[in-house]
């Protein structure tokens, strides 16, 4: 863990707000160079975008791979409020990003949004995902669950 990792992940819990109070599902992101400097966030754009994909760290991968050449992103960490689902874990390892620190867990998730009516959730862990590619991903968390969740209370 880099002493930086939980004021990134406290930065990423922070977006997850942002997007509640703009009209989408409480999740945010963000992405931290080698050093720790922050290059981009991402929010959640489900709603507000119509976009079934548009989850904030699907969101941040499009930013950043259109930004950042692949040697950058394969010494970056991207910092998420949340366990990226199976779908964004896809997506960070296909960019090249070699770290993940996230916030509130999977199940933690599925505890607070159980009661969504017509909530679809994936029951798989991104460290499985990404333990089945041919590189390595890091992967670091839950972290500050308890911070991670305040966005999601009273949402779904």
């Amino acid at each position: 863990m880099q002493a930086y990792d939980l004021d990134l992940l406290r930065m990423a819990i922070e977006a997850s707000a942002r997007a509640r109070a703009h009209g989408n599902h409480p999740f945010g992101a963000l992405l931290a160079d080698a050093q720790g400097r922050v290059l981009l966030e991402g929010e959640n754009t489900v709603i507000t975008g119509r976009d079934v994909t548009g989850h904030a760290e699907t969101n941040l991968v499009r930013a950043a791979s259109a930004a950042f050449s692949a040697d950058v992103l394969r010494g970056s960490t991207l910092y998420a409020s949340t366990e990226p689902c199976a779908m964004c874990a896809g997506a960070i390892f296909w960019a090249g990003i070699s770290r993940v620190v996230f916030g509130l867990s999977e199940r933690g998730l599925l505890e607070v949004a159980a009661v969504h009516p017509g909530g679809s959730f994936l029951n798989l862990p991104c460290a499985e995902v990404l333990a089945r590619g041919d590189h390595a991903v890091e992967v670091l968390g839950p972290l500050l669950e308890d911070e991670a969740r305040q966005a999601h209370l009273g949402f779904w």
